[in-house]
């Protein structure tokens, strides 16, 4: 009877690992490209003071957070900089980075994510994905979007457009950060 039940033990075993190393291999699969690509690891920012010292701040001050962006989990977008600031707790930036705006700004302040998409045809034409939407300014909607094809050009004036574009990889990142009823914080 030993015999047997040592065989039902390794067969569970054997049965486990099989179990675990699958499990592994979907995460490892479903894995964000900017994560599994070795990107940059997102900018620091100021944070809580040290012991006895101020709060850090980044290495380029052009990347810091803007005074007056609001407090709590935010995304803040900064028309001046086309910059923006994914914030966490305790004003943690997790990740900044720069857009390219779109024809339409939406006006200083407090925002909420309305509306999410995951890929659809933008009011330009191109082909974009991981949409996040928090305004609408004169009938068109402003959202965070990025081109399917990773471009991020300059929109055509003639246009009134409101995508405000970035990187493939920073829209993952956006994705992931802002869902529906978000804090979206915009300043001059």
């Amino acid at each position: 009877m030993a015999r047997s039940s040592s065989g039902f033990v390794a067969g569970l075993t054997a049965a486990a690992l099989a179990a675990v190393a699958f499990l592994a291999y979907q995460a490892s699969a479903t894995v964000p490209a900017d994560l599994s690509a070795g990107s940059p690891a997102p900018v620091a920012s100021p944070s809580a003071p040290a012991p006895g010292g101020g709060a850090k701040q980044p290495a380029d001050p052009a990347l810091a957070l803007p005074k007056q962006s609001g407090s709590g989990v935010r995304v803040v977008y900064s028309l001046s900089a086309k910059r923006v600031w994914l914030v966490g707790e305790k004003d943690a930036v997790a990740r900044t980075f720069a857009v390219m705006p779109s024809t339409v700004d939406p006006a200083p302040g407090t925002y909420a994510v309305t509306s999410r998409s995951g890929s659809v045809p933008g009011s330009d034409g191109v082909r974009i994905e991981h949409v996040v939407r928090f305004a609408t300014v004169g009938g068109v909607t402003i959202g965070f979007s990025a081109a399917v094809d990773g471009t991020m050009p300059t929109p055509d004036p003639a246009r009134r457009t409101g995508g405000i574009r970035m990187k493939r990889a920073d829209g993952n990142a956006m994705w992931t950060f802002a869902t529906v009823n978000s804090k979206v914080v915009v300043v001059p």
